[in-house]
Order: structure tokens, then C-alpha cells, then sequence
């Protein structure tokens, strides 16, 4: 039996807890869990095997371009497993970050700019580019899930990426441009979430948002008139077709599908093969 000083002193902390177990059943119900959304279809258009030979032969005679940091070295890797399975996939893949110093078709790529600085990459792809891939050349470079933060000015991102595309465009009207939407992370469970906010700090939710947003804006700017490399998509994309995603209110937003990843943001080798096998298929069907 606790002594009476004791149960005394326990009485606010029961009390404590008591107000905190409130709040979580009446925080709980404005917090959905992770879902999978089973209603999506596998599309067999996201397959290898739909592109035929010939695609794949001119693919392997064009010049491309791919500026990225460390999930775009993630996603190389897995093109790189690809085409040692795939014998009929012949890219050259070349690391510099000056196309014009290399002849011939290959598929070059360098790091661009700084984690966390998305207009350094911005600037950087302007600079690149400059230097010539040559007519019919191909240019994409992505931001990294790290570019984004709980300060971002989602609309101010986008509006600078829009201006590097018009520039890049205003300079070699001949070049393709593929858009690549922003990478994403896992999100954490809804009760991990509430704490989180509880103690004021920002939740993996809350940046997997500010990325939707961006992705959204992208989509609705450049979908129906340019190739996109819908990275998300591909990363919260079960292989069974379904998505992972978390609801507020009608909305749903998307994050990396934990199969995917290791630490929560880098690809692991099963999520290096989907995103690669999603830019091989952009790219070969590109006209």
C-alpha cells in the first residue's frame, strides 16, 4: 500500500497524465494513419519490357544530361543494375559536369550544386547547360528531399525552377528537358507526429507536404506538354501498384514507401531499381 505522503504526490502526475491521454484521443482523430491505397493500378506501361528495341536503340543514340546529388547517384546505381540485366538497355554513362567535353551519344552526369541550396542548383544547371549538348540533346536535374525545410517558400522554389527551365530553353531552343519531381522521405506514425508538434518540433509530415506541394505545381505547369520523371511516384509506389500516403482532410500526401529505404530518404537497392526503371522508361518513350 503507497504511504498517504506518497499517493498525495502522485496525485498531480496521475492527474498529468490524465489531461496528456485527453489530448491524444482528442488529437488522434485529426491525425491519419499511414495508408496504402489499394485502388491504384499497376500500370504495365511502367514495365521494361513494354519499350521495344527500337526505343531503346534511340535512346542509346541520344546525348543526355542528369545533374543531381546523393538519391540521383541512388537512382544511377540502379540503372546501372538494370543494364547489366537488361542487355538490350546500351547507354554510356560518363561523369562530367561539361557535356561539350564529351563526343558522341552518352548519358553524363554529375553532382549539381549544394544539398539544401535548391538555387544553387538552379544556377548550376544554367551553367551546365550552357557549355552544349549539341542538337536534340536531353537536360533534367532534380532537387534533393534535403532542399526542402520547414522555412521553404514552396511558390518561390517552384517560380525559380520554372525561370532556369524558360532560360535554358530561351538559350537552345533544340534541347528536351525532362522535369523530375522532388524525392520524398518516410513519415512517421501519426503518434510520433503528435509528439513531435507537441513539443514544437517540425514532423517528416509536415516537409512531406511542403514536397507534394511542390510536385503538384510542377505536374500542373509541365504535364501534357513536356516528359516527367515522376520520382515521387515511382518512390511511393509499392511494386503491387499501391501508394503509400497519409490523409488530411480529402487530401492525400504522399511519402517514400519504407521498403524503399534504409535511414528514410536514401534508396535502398529495391528502391534504386524502381526509380531507375521509371527515368529508363520516361526516357525511352520520349519523342
Amino acid at each position: 500500500m503507497i504511504p498517504l505522503e506518497r499517493r498525495r504526490s502522485s496525485l498531480p502526475i496521475k492527474g498529468a497524465l490524465a489531461v496528456f491521454v485527453l489530448l491524444i484521443f482528442t488529437a488522434f482523430p485529426r491525425i491519419v494513419p499511414m495508408q496504402t491505397a489499394f485502388t491504384q493500378r499497376v500500370n504495365p506501361s511502367n514495365s521494361l519490357q513494354s519499350v521495344t528495341e527500337e526505343q531503346w536503340r534511340r535512346l542509346s543514340q541520344r546525348r543526355i544530361y542528369f545533374g543531381h546529388q546523393s538519391v540521383g547517384r541512388n537512382v544511377l546505381d540502379g540503372l546501372a543494375a538494370l543494364q547489366r540485366q537488361h542487355p538490350e538497355i546500351q547507354l554510356r554513362l560518363v561523369s562530367t559536369d561539361d557535356p561539350s567535353s564529351v563526343s558522341g551519344p552518352a548519358f553524363m552526369e554529375s553532382n549539381l550544386g549544394q544539398n539544401t541550396g535548391p538555387s544553387s542548383k538552379d544556377q548550376a544547371f544554367l551553367s551546365v547547360t550552357a557549355k552544349g549538348l549539341g542538337t536534340g540533346g536531353i537536360a533534367m536535374y532534380k532537387y534533393c528531399y534535403v532542399d526542402v525545410n520547414a522555412n521553404s517558400d514552396i511558390a518561390k522554389m517552384f517560380a525559380d525552377y520554372r525561370a532556369t527551365i524558360t532560360a535554358v530553353r530561351r538559350k537552345d531552343p533544340t534541347l528536351t528537358i525532362v522535369h523530375i519531381t522532388s524525392p520524398l522521405t518516410t513519415s512517421e506514425p501519426p503518434f510520433s507526429a503528435f509528439v513531435k508538434k507537441a513539443l514544437g518540433r517540425r514532423t517528416y509530415r509536415d516537409l512531406n507536404r511542403k514536397r507534394n506541394e511542390f510536385n503538384e505545381m510542377l505536374r500542373a505547369e509541365y504535364s501534357g506538354k513536356d516528359a516527367i520523371f515522376d520520382l515521387a511516384e515511382a518512390e511511393s509506389t509499392h511494386p503491387d501498384g499501391s501508394r503509400v500516403y497519409f490523409q488530411e482532410g480529402s487530401k492525400r500526401i504522399y511519402s517514400l514507401a519504407p521498403e524503399y529505404t534504409n535511414d528514410g530518404g536514401h534508396l535502398n537497392e529495391q528502391g534504386s531499381r524502381a526509380a531507375a526503371n521509371r527515368l529508363l522508361i520516361t526516357l525511352a518513350t520520349l519523342n
